[in-house]
């Protein structure tokens, strides 16, 4: 820096052949005693070393000359006083640099060194040079350090000791130094300063490099232009930029010491690009654990689709982590769903193949297949072209068959369907609006411990969550809320879905979902889902609320707990099996525990029930299933029961039903308790051998009523002459052509009362 070109500023001081009335005597401030009027001193025109110069002839002890204008002192700036002197006859003496500092009210401010060095003068005709280097800051190398209350400084020269001597002085020159300052003043070295060319062409790798080698703990300051980097690149050093990089999409740039989103946007220029580059060194780089968004709002022009990032990346399994900011997506044509039609051959005996394909070429990975015989999310997980195949993520329940599929490919924020396993990555405190433009996150096909913690995802074009094939494994979702786009259409006509998985022991916790067609699509078993609310209800009266988690496997083993589950149902099913008829060779429904949730509806069909079964083939039925310690309340009209029994497709076997437990709930607004066990009160008016019960409604899925725990007489039991009679009544059970009465069977005629408990299973 020299503040001579930068700011413009005069700092050299007239030479005195320009006149002495701007050479003080004294001190230099106004109206002090100029050389000018001395009988002292001269102008000499011709001395052979100096030109034109100042003879002085001293006699004081301390003889000064000052320059009179003002000095500027700039914090940062560092200023060079000197002059070159020689004695020409009579007694020697000394010579220093010296000044007077002063302030902004113009007066003197005390306690400051104000000379330079003192250098003595001992041989005639010697030119000497003194100099002394003033400035604001207590530095290495500075004379006379003045701190910031002095705004500005006369400066010259002091001539101290013996009197009666002549010396000649050449002018006095004022100069910036601050430059030689530099490498102590800053932490920073400029690359230009090490080759780089800034061009946009030359490959300013090396200088790089070289500026990282030589910061040696500092910064690396990256000035204006456009620097070219061809060749991966890591940087130790910490870097600023004021120009940007470009790079082929090959090139990795990692900044280990300033391994941020806003370096990188900075970088590149683009927010985009920047996330682009910093995702791809964060997956390249085993020294970045956290890309840290540092609060930042990335707004998208495209989606952030990882292995055209990093073709390379087949697998990743350790730990990373993007957090703390916001990604927005912004409208473009990047973000447009791809749609493709095409007839496929589908075989049971394959269940995870899609055969003779024509446009197999053109088709996504990733894509969402829809068509009859086609369950709830199935995506095609892979592809091969020559063979002309899909792979999916599920089987499909239509049968054996050739048919026509339609394949949309959806676009979200973040895309790794192209990266074949990765496990372990964390996304915690962020914010991922897709504005209805984007979807969310696409997972990879393989991979596990995946974990979204504190996050909102709001208003996703068509998913939050997507697994096209096992890395959804082990998902953990944790204190995240999600919003559909879809917030003021009625329940019936949503197609958004906030998570769909295929693969084993997902937890789900702690999490809000409002009004997507499902909450959750989820096949496979171990899912814990704990401490949700759900709500998916609208405006409408009497309106349809349809299911907020759907369970695709039969055999789930899953626990729901402690949710709110608000104007939506749990729909179990088994429409993602190849043969969906039950053949014996498979555990049928069973293995899911419903417990401590608040279950509430308003404004809704008299027909809702927040838990469905449907069979997506014949044959089932239920050995497994806890219903336990749950509120069920409707508002605003009455509902028939809890739970119900899709019968579209194919009905129950409720012959075979077992270890149903449906006890301590609540109901409210709910026209049948369900219980199994449940207590039934009859009371037998008219002497009978036969008591024959009503048609029982109370049990789970209207079962059978297929056996009985218990016979308790609540009055005497008597016969028609009122004698009391001890004997007690043999059951019939699966009475009518319902199948769902008890007859008991007493010796004789008797009348009474008495408390049954029925079930409509037999545990075994």
């Amino acid at each position: 820096m020299n503040i001579a070109i930068t700011n413009g500023l005069l700092l050299m001081p007239p030479a005195f052949r320009g006149g002495l009335n701007a050479w003080s005597r004294s001190n230099g401030t106004p109206g002090s005693p100029t050389w000018a009027s001395a009988d002292n001193g001269a102008l000499v025109p011709a001395d052979q070393d100096f030109g034109t110069c100042l003879e002085v002839m001293k006699q004081q002890t301390t003889t000064s000359i000052r320059f009179m204008g003002e000095t500027p002192m700039i914090p940062g700036v560092y200023l060079r006083v000197s002059a070159r002197i020689k004695a020409v006859a009579g007694a020697l003496c000394s010579a220093r640099i010296a000044g007077w500092a002063g302030n902004g009210s113009r007066a003197h401010v005390n306690g400051l060194v104000e000379v330079g060095p003192t250098v003595p003068l001992t041989t005639y005709g010697e030119v000497v040079e003194i100099s002394a280097i003033v400035g604001v800051g207590s530095r290495r190398g500075v004379d006379m350090a003045w701190g910031t209350a002095p705004v500005y400084g006369h400066f010259g020269l002091d001539l101290v000791g013996a009197n009666g001597g002549a010396f000649r002085i050449e002018s006095i020159r004022i100069e910036d130094v601050t430059s030689a300052f530099i490498p102590s003043l800053i932490d920073w070295v400029d690359v230009r300063d090490f080759g780089a060319k800034g061009d946009g062409v030359t490959n300013d790798r090396a200088a790089f490099v070289a500026a990282d080698q030589a910061a040696n703990g500092g910064w690396i300051l990256v000035p204006e232009g456009t620097f070219f980097i061809n060749g991966n690149l890591g940087l130790n050093s910490r870097i600023r930029f004021k120009g940007t990089i470009r790079t082929p999409a090959s090139t990795s740039v990692s900044f280990m010491q300033s391994f941020n989103f806003p370096t990188y946007a900075d970088a590149f220029g683009s927010e985009t690009l920047g996330m682009k580059k910093a995702l791809q060194a964060l997956f390249g780089y085993t020294d970045h654990v956290a890309l840290d968004l540092c609060g930042r709002r990335v707004d998208l022009d495209e989606p952030l689709v990882v292995g055209n990032l990093a073709p390379d990346l087949t697998g990743f399994s350790n730990r990373r982590v993007i957090c703390n900011g916001s990604l927005s997506a912004k409208a473009g044509a990047a973000w447009d769903t791809g749609r493709w039609s095409s007839a496929a051959t589908y075989d049971p005996a394959q269940p995870l193949r899609l055969s003779n394909v024509p446009a197999v070429a053109a088709i996504e990975i990733g894509s969402r297949v829809i068509g009859n015989g086609v369950g709830r999310e199935v995506y095609v997980a892979a592809k091969d072209v020559a063979a002309r195949t899909l792979t999916l993520s599920q089987p499909l329940h239509g049968g054996a068959g050739t048919r026509s599929y339609v394949f949309e490919r959806y676009r979200y924020l973040f895309d790794f369907s192209g990266v074949e396993q990765l496990s372990r990555l964390n996304f915690v405190d962020l914010d991922l609006n897709c504005e209805g433009v984007a979807s969310g996150i696409m997972l990879p096909p393989k991979g596990e411990m995946i974990a979204l913690r504190d996050c909102y995802v709001t208003k996703p074009k068509d998913r939050g969550i997507t697994s096209i094939g096992r890395g959804c494994q082990d998902l953990l979702v944790d204190r995240c809320q999600f919003l559909s786009n879809e917030m003021d259409l009625p329940a019936q006509q949503r197609t958004t879905i906030a998570i769909n998985v295929n693969a084993n022991d997902v937890k789900i916790r702690d999490n809000r979902f409002v009004r997507f067609a499902h909450f959750m699509v989820a096949d496979g078993g171990g899912h814990i889902i704990s401490g949700n609310h759900w709500f998916q209800g609208d405006g409408s009266g009497e309106g349809l609320r349809f299911a907020g988690l759907v369970l695709t496997q039969p055999n789930v083993q899953t626990t729901i707990n402690g949710n709110y589950i608000d104007n939506a149902s749990i729909e179990w099913t088994n429409e993602h099996s190849a043969q969906p008829n039950y053949t014996g060779a498979e555990f049928s429904f069973g293995g899911l525990t419903i417990n401590g949730n608040t279950c509430l509806c308003s404004n809704t069909a008299p027909w809702f029930a927040w838990l469905t079964v449907k069979p997506y083939g014949t044959g089932h039925f239920i050995h497994g299933l806890t219903v336990t310690s749950n509120v069920f309340k409707a508002l605003y009209g009455e509902i028939d029961r809890i739970e119900r029994v899709d019968t579209s497709i194919a009905d129950l076997n409720y012959n075979n039903m077992r270890n149903l437990q449906f006890e301590g709930n609540t109901f409210n607004g709910v026209k049948s308790y369900v219980s199994n066990p449940l207590m039934l009160q009859h009371n037998q008016v008219t002497p009978s051998a036969a008591w024959i019960l009503p048609v029982i409604d109370g049990l789970p899925f209207k079962g059978w009523a297929k056996s009985v725990q218990s016979v308790i007489a609540e009055s005497a039991i008597t016969n028609s002459a009122g004698t009391q009679v001890e004997s007690a009544p043999w059951i019939q059970t699966e009475i009518g052509t319902s199948r769902r009465q008890i007859r008991l069977n007493w010796p004789s005629a008797v009348r009474g009362k008495v408390c049954v408990y029925a079930r409509m299973d037999r545990p075994q």
